[in-house]
């Protein structure tokens, strides 16, 4: 098979190999709508929030081609993206957050983009700690410098992106901590309502809750309050209840599954 930007010994590929990272997905995108700029900007402009799943669907199977297929399929599926990010700009006509009325954006402004990937590869690490297994730091740095390699190819450049992994905890603790982001009533609504709240049959219900329960639990606090989720049961109790899940599943589910069934398709093919 001709040669993708990743091995089999890549962080990246042995991180979302695991079907457990569908985890992620609805975090992150929960998490990129905690941007005012990105909201009034990409998610309300697009049809992402209105069809989350669709877009939850499209990064998967990007982030799959760039994770397990060729280099030239990564480089082709990727140079679509960032086509279609080219003709997505304007301003914003009231004011998100920090950002005053009139303020312009790109879905290719690298500040954007790197926000959105921070939430993907913030939302793969902690499911993966969660669910498979414990990340030492070594592997958390190798994660990130393979999510570098993403990051260029959804155009970003090196410079612009955190250079360590202790730079990639300042840039989390920045923007968790900083003015940047801010959850307005357009996000509370419908992000939370679409994302959290699929149609799906009645018999799929506790499914559904039961990654509701997940996503909420995994969720930074700041962000987590911001959205108004019921505090019911309280958030350490949520929290206690989800890592003694998450715990038993990594130690006596995931290890026992045969790779049919713990691993994408994608990752045994490429095998």
């Amino acid at each position: 098979m001709r040669a993708g930007y990743f091995t089999d010994d890549s962080m990246l590929r042995i991180v979302h190999r695991e079907r457990a990272l569908a985890l992620s997905g609805p975090r992150a995108l929960l998490m990129q709508a905690a941007h005012p700029l990105a909201v009034k900007g990409l998610l309300a402009h697009s049809t992402a929030i209105d069809e989350p799943y669709d877009r939850l669907a499209r990064t998967a199977e990007t982030m799959s081609t760039i994770g397990f297929g060729t280099r030239a399929d990564a480089d082709a599926v990727t140079a679509r993206v960032r086509t279609m990010h080219a003709r997505v700009k304007g301003r914003i006509s009231e004011p998100a957050g920090r950002f005053p009325a009139g303020t312009a954006y790109r879905a290719d402004q690298p500040d954007l983009l790197l926000w959105v990937l921070f939430t993907l590869v913030d939302s793969g690490a902690v499911v993966y700690r969660r669910y498979v297994r414990s990340m030492s730091r070594a592997e958390e740095a190798a994660y990130w410098e393979d999510y570098k390699v993403v990051g260029e190819l959804f155009g970003l450049e090196r410079s612009q992106m955190p250079d360590t992994l202790a730079d990639l905890h300042d840039y989390r603790r920045e923007m968790l901590s900083g003015d940047t982001l801010e959850i307005g009533d357009w996000a509370r609504e419908n992000a939370r309502r679409i994302v959290l709240e699929p149609p799906v049959p009645l018999v799929a219900r506790p499914l559904v809750e039961t990654v509701n329960f997940v996503t909420i639990a995994l969720l930074p606090d700041r962000i987590r309050r911001e959205y108004g989720f019921a505090p019911i049961p309280p958030a350490p109790l949520r929290k206690l209840l989800v890592a003694g899940g998450a715990e038993y599943v990594k130690r006596a589910v995931v290890p026992f599954l045969p790779d049919r069934l713990r691993l994408v398709p994608a990752a045994r093919a490429a095998a």
